[in-house]
C-alpha cells in the first residue's frame, strides 16, 4: 500500500470507531485528514458512497425513534435541496485547494462551538430547521461533513438520546443519498474515487462494533470532549498547511491559526476536566440519607 492508503485506512478506522460510539462523527474526523493526502473532487465521492450505507444502518438500528422525530427534522430535509445542488456545483467548479480552505475555516468553529458546550435552544424550530438544512446541505456536498451543526441543534433541542441518534441516521441518510445522486449527475463519481471504497469499507466493519465496545465503557460526553480536541488541532494544521499552500500567508504566519485553535481548545479541555473534578468531590461530599 503507498503512504496515502495507509493513511486513509487508519483515519477511517478511527472515524468509524468514532461513529460506532457517537452515531456520527466519520466524516468530520476522517476529512480534515484525508484531505491532506486527497482533493475533495476525489474523496467526497468515496465517502459519500459508503456513508450511504453507513447512515442506513445507523437509521435502522436506532429506527424505534424515527415516529417521534420524523416531523421535526423534516424540514432539514427538504432544506437539504438546495443546499446540496449549491455544495455540489461548488466542488464541480471551485479550485481543490479553496474547497479545502472552506472546509477547514468551516469546521474550526463548529468544533470550538461544541467543545465550549454552548446551547442556546430555539423556539421556531420548523422555521429554523429549513435554514439549517440548506447550510447543511451546502456543508455536506462539499465537505461530506455535517455531524457538527446537526449535533449542535439536536443537543440544544433537548433530543433524548434515542431520538437524537433517529434524527441524526434520518438526515444524514438523505444528504448522503440525494449528494450522491448529485455526484452521479455531474460525473464526480469516477473510477479513481470507487478505487478507495475497498480501503474504507474494512475499517468501518471493525471501528463500528469497536466504537460500540468502548462507549459502554466510559463517559460519552468524555470521548466526545477528546475526540474534538484531536479534531481541532488536525483542523488548525490543515488551514496552516493550506494557507501556505495557496500563498495567501508565509510559511511560519501560516501556522498562526493553528496556534490559536490549539490554546482554546486545551483552554476548553482544561475547563471541562476541572468542572468534571469538581462535580466529583461534590457527589463525594454529599451527605448520605440514613436508612429509616
Amino acid at each position: 500500500m503507498s503512504p496515502d492508503i495507509l493513511a486513509l485506512v487508519a483515519i477511517t478506522l478511527v472515524g468509524a470507531t468514532v461513529n460506532g460510539a457517537l452515531g456520527y462523527g466519520f466524516s468530520s474526523l476522517t476529512v480534515p485528514v484525508a484531505l491532506l493526502f486527497y482533493t475533495n473532487r476525489i474523496l467526497n465521492p468515496a465517502l459519500v458512497l459508503v456513508e450511504v450505507v453507513l447512515n442506513a444502518h445507523v437509521l435502522w438500528t436506532n429506527r424505534t425513534g424515527v415516529l417521534s422525530v420524523w416531523r421535526r427534522v423534516l424540514p432539514i430535509v427538504i432544506g437539504l435541496l438546495p443546499g446540496v445542488a449549491v455544495g455540489t456545483w461548488l466542488v464541480y467548479r471551485v479550485e481543490p485547494d479553496w474547497i479545502k480552505f472552506i472546509t477547514y475555516a468551516t469546521l474550526a468553529p463548529l468544533i470550538l462551538v461544541q467543545a465550549a458546550g454552548i446551547r442556546r435552544p430555539i423556539r421556531s424550530e420548523r422555521s429554523a430547521g429549513f435554514v439549517l438544512g440548506t447550510g447543511v446541505g451546502v456543508l455536506y456536498s462539499v465537505t461530506t461533513i455535517s455531524g457538527p451543526p446537526l449535533a449542535l441543534l439536536f443537543n440544544n433541542q433537548g433530543y433524548t438520546k434515542q431520538d437524537f441518534r433517529a434524527g441524526l441516521g434520518f438526515v444524514r441518510l438523505a444528504e448522503s443519498s440525494l449528494t450522491a445522486t448529485a455526484y452521479v449527475s455531474v460525473g464526480l463519481i469516477t473510477t479513481e474515487s470507487l478505487g478507495l471504497i475497498p480501503f474504507i469499507v474494512p475499517s468501518i466493519l471493525i471501528g463500528i462494533p469497536l466504537g460500540a465496545f468502548i462507549i459502554r465503557r466510559m463517559s460519552s460526553e468524555t470521548f466526545r470532549r477528546i475526540v474534538m480536541s484531536f479534531d481541532a488541532w488536525i483542523v488548525a494544521f490543515g488551514m496552516g498547511t493550506v494557507l501556505a499552500g495557496l500563498g495567501l500567508v508565509a510559511a511560519p504566519a501560516a501556522y498562526l491559526p493553528m496556534a490559536v485553535i490549539g490554546g482554546l481548545d486545551l483552554w476548553l479541555l482544561r475547563r471541562y476536566f476541572a468542572r468534571l473534578r469538581v462535580a466529583a468531590r461534590g457527589a463525594e461530599a454529599s451527605p448520605i440519607s440514613p436508612p429509616y
